[in-house]
């Protein structure tokens, strides 16, 4: 069974920008904990606040990540017991879980826009550095957004019989 290209347009580009600034956040943290580890072993004292950097860089690297694996249906699936159904009632059960997949990331999305608004209301900040926390909480909020339009975009094509090459 050959795999399809996936959707085009702008909730790709979206999904595409989010990894590749996942991706850069993820290759950041690494080196900020060389660094910290670095300054630790040579001169008895981390880089400050590097754990709540590196908190906030995994947590929106990994964030960054789910649109784009949505989108190349690269997340984990389980078809050990659909892959003898015809492809089309197959392709039915796969729209149902993009769908289910897509509403639970929009529900995760809504709460998380909510909680950046209450972070950002309220002056929510980190402990050591002090750093704001809203924006990185509406930018998970914005992943799981993104996510959900490729898990919804998926469940159209699977549908509408486009998942075939």
């Amino acid at each position: 069974m050959t795999q399809p290209a996936p959707p085009r347009g702008a909730t790709a580009r979206l999904a595409h920008a989010l990894m590749l600034g996942g991706s850069a956040l993820l290759l950041a943290t690494a080196l900020l904990t060389t660094a910290s580890v670095l300054r630790r072993w040579l001169g008895g004292q981390p880089i400050p606040g590097d754990f709540e950097l590196v908190q906030m860089g995994s947590g929106l690297a990994v964030f960054g990540f789910l649109a784009w694996g949505t989108l190349m249906r690269a997340n984990i699936l389980v078809d050990s017991f659909t892959t003898w159904l015809p492809a089309r009632l197959r392709d039915g059960l796969d729209a149902f879980w993009n769908l289910a997949w897509g509403a639970t990331a929009l529900l995760l999305g809504w709460r998380m826009a909510a909680g950046a608004l209450d972070a950002l209301r309220s002056d929510t900040r980190s402990m050591v550095l002090s750093l704001p926390l809203w924006w990185a909480i509406a930018l998970g909020a914005l992943a799981f957004a993104a996510t959900a339009l490729a898990a919804l975009l998926w469940a159209r094509r699977l549908l509408a019989g486009e998942n075939r090459a």
